[in-house]
């Protein structure tokens, strides 16, 4: 749905994908691989699930953000969420990351920490072949 400020229309989402750190590895590992699969903690389950739910459904009130959608696998989070067009994405995903730890971690007794990595990517209404498409048939319009 399209939404508005004083000064622009807009309709911004984006898809944000975090992982949790790991408590430690077995065995040497290169830092790089820290985040694949085998190194992922799967301890984002039951209480922990829904507690970060919760708060990340708090943070997205808070900072006048839509949590459209919502989805804490056991050893990622998948977050699909709309913001006005002042809000850069990294600025978003510091605020959730940042923020759901903290609040986490002041509540409860077995904490979460994020790695330093994550994806964003946006969505809207339009798809980017959509949006090229439209462009290229603009020239020449104003003649």
């Amino acid at each position: 749905m399209v939404k508005s400020t004083r000064h622009a229309k807009y309709e911004l989402y984006y898809h944000i994908v975090f992982v949790p750190k790991s408590g430690g590895t077995e065995g040497p590992a290169d830092l790089a691989e820290q985040g694949s699969a085998q190194y992922r903690r799967s301890h984002l389950t039951g209480k922990t699930k829904e507690r970060l739910e919760t708060i990340f459904d708090e943070i997205c009130e808070d900072k006048g953000l839509e949590l459209a959608e919502c989805e804490v696998m056991s050893d990622h989070v998948h977050l699909f969420i709309g913001s006005p067009p002042k809000n850069a994405p990294s600025l978003i995903v510091n605020w959730v990351k940042g923020i759901s730890a903290r609040k986490y971690n002041n509540r409860y007794d077995d904490h979460v920490k994020w790695t330093r990595s994550y994806y964003v990517g946006t969505a809207g209404s339009s798809s980017k072949g959509a949006i090229e498409q439209y462009i290229a048939e603009q020239e020449g319009g104003d003649e």
